[in-house]
């Protein structure tokens, strides 16, 4: 399993952050590996939401169906499936002096004959989460 964890503080207070990254097809303007991402159902973005995310790592493109698993008053929970991956995204908000703190933690479990990169995808994910980290914090300190 990989497993990629950041902490940081922005700006926006919490409230903002989180219902700006409840609407998980924001990836598309802090998550450098996302090409597109689709809501899936309609109504109001509540647990069981749905998006379909195409994502590009290392040069190769795949696409998992993401599902709001848990929405509370500090965290955020986004499961993505497809045939190679299980991705479990937690998102947890706290109030922090001048604004937000931030984590961002991913479990990545690979399946099957793709379990046979999880060395070389350790290693870019961790390069990654920094740098959507970074992105984060710079589009999270534009909210507020």
């Amino acid at each position: 399993m990989i497993t990629v964890d950041r902490t940081f503080t922005v700006t926006a207070a919490p409230a903002a952050v989180l219902e700006y990254l409840r609407d998980f097809g924001n990836t598309e303007q802090w998550d450098p590996g996302t090409q597109s991402t689709t809501r899936t159902d309609a109504g109001p973005i509540v647990a069981g939401s749905t998006w379909h995310n195409v994502s590009k790592v290392l040069g190769i493109t795949t696409e998992l169906t993401y599902t709001l698993q848990e929405a509370t008053s500090d965290r955020l929970v986004f499961v993505g499936r497809n045939d190679g991956a299980t991705s479990t995204d937690t998102i947890t908000v706290r109030p922090a002096e001048g604004g937000s703190e931030v984590n961002y933690h991913l479990e990545l479990q690979m399946h099957g004959a793709a379990k046979l990169a999880t060395p070389v995808m350790k290693f870019e994910f961790e390069k990654l989460g920094t740098e959507t980290a970074k992105s984060l914090t710079e589009t999270l300190n534009k909210l507020g």
